[in-house]
């Protein structure tokens, strides 16, 4: 009998001996079901009709002190498997590939040859230790008709400000893909007791990166999680960066951190650059780029349009102080840059999907922070550039149901998307619908001050959250849903999840209505 998803975590992702050795002839003779090479644990990541990236680490020690993960400095072969089922009775890819310590010994397999809208499991083996077994799927043929589909959207996960009790839950869902919108790690200096974990952290792990070895531990931190483990083993993962992957608010060439030696932008490049390799080396990602904006589409029901908001944009408007500058109303000022923003644009207006959903970082809608008279906006949200978001909202005004997703702002919330935002009367193009932390900002509460400050100014505005938790939307040929899921507490382990309230927008009509 098959194990379900259920199971297959609770196993620790791997079935019996006898089964889980099944097609490898493990050169040492012995093959654990589960091996300390694989202490990372294993993930898939941004699914094709016929193709997904497939992901591992070997690091037997993921925070040895010197970035390797307990690895020696040379080239290890690694096998792995495809299969139909999760006892691999039916294996239909399998190969060799090469884990380097240049790359931190990361394993990045693109498989291709798969089946549109398929269930795959996976495993590698390195060494005569096969890994635990992960699931992935497939995404349906472009022309296919897709009756509905499910995803969750993560983001926000500081390891020393709370459990990633959420990515169990997620784990659990039955979704086909999770979208992580920025923040996987956070680069703030971690004290000897690692924050509400009360874990013992050392200085070499817990000091502020700047290299590659440092970001290396900084990611194996976040990253050797038992939680977090299961969610990247049940589903495959989109991923875009935000800010904290590198150093917080920075955009372009410019560092936000007075005083330290990235200030010169020659120097922040070469931060960037010992960042962005750790981020690959650690996540399912295809081949190294520096390009993260893609599509994703799910036959003719919905595409997604993933952006990266943080690399091509110019510098946050008024000091990046919270104010109503008229800075940023400058026309020249990018959030996308021409060649992301063109792109956008011309996928947009090609798009045969029902759904235009946009998977982002920074919150689109305009977010006044000051009830009553006068006006207060956050210039790294695109309420600092707004020229470049009425150039955006020109074009969502013209394609078939848009949806922008965003992650960063540490709270849930849901908001029309308006024309004009001063006038109350103006035309409703679209939704957003910004999922809150994983764990970043500890347990929260419901309604905040802060949250209640957003509701007052901004009517646009009409459900915010301060607690912990992500979404998990659905989409159908009537209506995009939205359920906003919330954990009461996340400074302990163990907390349940419930649905905090779920808003819908309907197919043609433009809007957040209750669900």
């Amino acid at each position: 009998m098959a194990i379900g998803r259920r199971e297959l975590l609770l196993s620790g992702g791997v079935v019996g001996l006898a089964a889980a050795t099944a097609g490898f002839s493990a050169s040492s003779g012995h093959a654990s079901p589960r091996g300390d090479l694989f202490e990372l644990g294993v993930a898939s990541g941004d699914p094709w009709p016929d193709s997904v990236v497939l992901w591992t680490r070997l690091a037997p020690d993921p925070l040895a002190l010197d970035g390797r993960g307990g690895m020696p400095d040379r080239r290890v072969g690694v096998d792995w498997q495809v299969a139909t089922d999760d006892r691999f009775r039916h294996v239909v890819r399998k190969g060799r590939t090469t884990a380097v310590p240049e790359l931190a010994h990361s394993v990045h397999v693109e498989v291709d040859g798969l089946a549109p809208d398929r269930e795959y499991f996976y495993r590698f083996r390195a060494g005569g230790v096969l890994s635990p077994v992960g699931r992935t799927r497939t995404a349906p043929a472009p022309w296919a008709r897709v009756g509905a589909m499910s995803f969750a959207v993560a983001s926000c996960q500081a390891w020393f400000e709370g459990y990633y009790t959420a990515y169990r839950h997620m784990a659990d869902e039955d979704v086909a893909v999770v979208f992580h919108l920025g923040d996987y790690i956070y680069e703030n200096k971690i004290g000897a007791t690692g924050g509400v974990r009360n874990t013992p952290v050392p200085a070499e792990i817990g000091a502020k990166p700047f290299d590659l070895t440092q970001y290396r531990l900084r990611h194996a931190l976040h990253r050797y999680d038992p939680d977090i483990i299961a969610a990247h083993q049940a589903h495959p993962f989109a991923l875009v960066w935000d800010d904290h992957e590198i150093d917080d608010n920075w955009v372009g060439d410019i560092s936000k951190a007075d005083g330290e030696p990235d200030n010169d932008p020659a120097v922040f490049r070469q931060r960037k650059a010992a960042a962005f390799q750790a981020y690959y080396e650690h996540l399912p990602l295809r081949l190294p780029s520096t390009r993260l904006h893609r599509k994703l589409s799910y036959g003719r029901l919905v595409d997604f349009h993933v952006l990266d908001t943080r690399q091509y944009r110019a510098d946050q408007a008024c000091g990046d102080r919270t104010s109503d500058c008229a800075d940023r109303f400058l026309p020249d000022r990018q959030v996308l840059g021409p060649a992301q923003e063109q792109w956008l644009y011309d996928g947009l207006r090609s798009s045969d999907a029902l759904w235009n959903v946009i998977p982002q970082q920074i919150p689109v809608t305009q977010v006044d922070t000051v009830p009553g008279d006068g006006r207060a906006f956050v210039m790294d949200f695109w309420d600092g550039y707004k020229p470049a978001r009425d150039r955006l909202f020109a074009e969502l005004a013209r394609v078939r149901n848009p949806v922008v997703l965003t992650g960063d702002m540490h709270r849930h919330m849901a908001a029309d998307l308006k024309l004009d935002f001063d006038d109350p009367s103006s035309r409703t193009i679209g939704v957003e619908f910004v999922g809150t932390s994983i764990s970043t900002k500890m347990d929260g509460e419901d309604l905040d001050q802060g949250g209640r400050n957003l509701l007052d100014a901004n009517e646009h505005i009409r459900f915010t959250s301060y607690q912990r938790g992500y979404l998990r939307c659905t989409v159908d040929d009537q209506t995009c849903r939205a359920d906003f899921r919330v954990l009461p507490y996340v400074t302990r382990p163990g907390a349940p999840v419930s649905t905090r309230t779920s808003y819908v927008t309907e197919n043609g009509n433009p809007g957040l209505q209750l669900a």
